[in-house]
């Protein structure tokens, strides 16, 4: 084979594995280390995608959002690409209160109602404030810990996940443990829920500076 046919070749090779990328982020991580440990107060931002039902058709929706969490409440608010904020959730151990731009706050006893019934789609709140860590309950009601050698679960309530990518190391602190960066989950229809699949992409963490020896 000739030298130009070669590297015809490779550069073919080159392009198509490009095309074939899902993530524009690193999915390399130490493979034996598990995600860092569990924070109750943590705040985060990124984007997410989100693919459901209505009226037995197919829609799907992108928001970015901003995530706020203590022990005790979970904020977040939803933003159109544009930068226009489409709603705010406030969860307690009390109730859900979802508002709209220019409407009345709703308040209801369980968010994923809530949110399908204003929204036309469930955001799991309660169930993302583990998965957002990498953390989860099994189906076996056992406590599920993420890594790059253990990237997947099906939840006790149904919720199939995948950590797809991880953030990158050179944007954490040097010698970080893993921090999810893409999960996709998806739930099949039920009697008690429709189908929807989200995937969700988070903005690297911001970095710690390491002291001076």
């Amino acid at each position: 084979m000739s030298k130009n046919l070669l590297a015809l070749t490779a550069l073919c090779l080159s392009l198509s594995a490009c095309s074939t990328l899902t993530s524009p982020f690193s999915s390399v991580a130490p493979s034996g280390q598990s995600v860092a440990p569990y924070r109750e107060q943590v705040e985060l931002t990124g984007r997410l995608n989100v693919v459901y039902q209505k009226n037995d058709k197919p829609e799907s929706a992108t928001v970015n959002f901003n995530w706020q969490q203590t022990a005790e409440r979970t904020d977040v608010t939803l933003y159109s690409p544009v930068g226009s904020t489409l709603a705010t959730i406030a969860v307690t151990p009390r109730e859900a209160v979802l508002t709209q731009s220019g409407k009345p706050p709703r308040r209801a006893p369980d968010v994923d109602a809530l949110s399908a019934q204003m929204l036309g789609w469930s955001l799991p709140v309660s169930g993302l404030r583990d998965w957002l860590q990498g953390y989860a309950v099994d189906a076996d009601g056992k406590r599920f810990v993420a890594s790059p050698a253990n990237d997947s679960v099906t939840t006790k309530d149904g919720w199939r996940l995948r950590y797809v990518s991880w953030q990158d190391a050179s944007e954490t602190t040097a010698g970080a443990l893993p921090q999810p960066r893409r999960i996709d989950a998806e739930r099949n229809a039920s009697a008690q829920a429709d189908a929807v699949s989200l995937r969700i992409v988070l903005d690297p963490a911001p970095s710690v500076p390491v002291p001076a020896p």
